[in-house]
């Protein structure tokens, strides 16, 4: 039974046609550079993030506010962000 079924999935998955990559359509440059746009201001406001992030620990350490982990909690979130936004074409290139 098990081979059977191994061998219908088998044959299932060998008739779907791979497309591949693909090719870009005519104009396709355009939207390469607003994905390239949108690259530049993600990791701005990361930057901004992480500046930001700083001066709340920093007050945080100076007495005026509690709460440091919180902010350096918040530091690790911008973090990952930075991170996911590093790789975003290769986790889609990964799941396409």
């Amino acid at each position: 039974m098990t081979t059977t079924t191994t061998v219908g999935t088998s044959r299932l998955l060998a008739a779907v046609p791979n497309p591949g990559m693909g090719q870009a359509p005519p104009g396709s440059d355009k939207i390469l550079t607003i994905l390239s746009w949108s690259a530049w201001i993600a990791f701005g406001v990361c930057v901004a993030g992480a500046i930001f992030a700083g001066a709340m620990m920093a007050l945080s350490a100076s007495g005026r506010h509690d709460g440091g982990g919180r902010h350096a909690a918040s530091l690790a979130w911008v973090f990952a962000g930075c991170i996911v936004i590093g790789s975003a074409s290769a986790l889609v290139g990964a799941l396409a």
